[in-house]
């Protein structure tokens, strides 16, 4: 009898235990939104209680995970060709696609007082630009459009060193291994240091989309945090952190 009532009460506790477990929501996000996403997480959860497990990477690594099955249920891209892209093939519902932010591109230099606009790359001193790779980073793409766009492409190609991404080219910058990287304003808006908005007209807007990925079990919940990002609490946080509205 004593076992019976031990095998009842380790079943009545494991499962108050698995009723007590937090629903997490598994994001995958482009790196650009290293720092705005945990300020999205922590007012979301306080709301819903929800936890947000983030994957941050480059849009284009993140899209190829998703084609492969890996268990996201919203994906937050750095652009919108990609989330059309998984619409079109079924792997985002297509019906959750929607813009959420339009992101502003920077150079970042934060040890070169000297680079004040986008003629100074071209001087002699410096010898290394980080750039997001354009095939996986829609900021890097944007990055290499600028350059292009100003006719400074020529003078600086040779300088241009690739990161895997927007959030690893700025590392670059930081630790002295470039003396500047195109970045996004996002990654650097609370960082001390000397940087520039670069002119929008030079390169097409960076906007940027989301959906919910369809094989999620958590459809509930993924709706609610996009409902979160597009309203106007989501929006004022995505202020704060140097984002514009497509």
């Amino acid at each position: 009898m004593r076992n019976v009532l031990n095998i009842t009460l380790a079943f009545l506790l494991s499962n108050a235990a698995m009723t007590a477990a937090p629903r997490e929501l598994h994001v995958a996000a482009a790196a650009n939104l290293s720092n705005v996403l945990p300020a999205l997480s922590a007012a979301f959860g306080k709301k819903t209680g929800v936890h947000i497990v983030p994957s941050m990477g480059a849009t284009a690594q993140l899209t190829q995970q998703i084609e492969n099955g890996a268990p996201f249920d919203v994906f937050l891209s750095a652009d919108v060709e990609h989330v059309d892209q998984l619409a079109q093939k079924q792997f985002i519902i297509p019906e959750t696609r929607a813009l959420y932010a339009r992101g502003e591109l920077v150079v970042w230099a934060p040890h070169v007082r000297g680079i004040r606009s986008l003629n100074d790359l071209t001087k002699p001193d410096v010898h290394s630009i980080a750039v997001a790779k354009p095939e996986l980073a829609p900021y890097g793409e944007a990055a290499v459009e600028v350059l292009k766009a100003a006719k400074l492409w020529d003078k600086v190609e040779k300088k241009i060193v690739y990161a895997p991404s927007i959030a690893a080219a700025k590392q670059y910058a930081d630790t002295g291994n470039a003396e500047a990287a195109f970045t996004a304003l996002a990654l650097t808006i609370n960082d001390r240091g000397n940087s520039f908005v670069v002119d929008d007209k030079l390169h097409k807007p960076i906007n940027q989309a989301l959906g919910i990925v369809k094989v999620s079990g958590m459809q509930k919940e993924a709706r609610a945090f996009v409902a979160f990002l597009m309203s106007s609490e989501g929006r004022a946080i995505f202020r704060r952190f140097g984002y514009g509205q497509p």
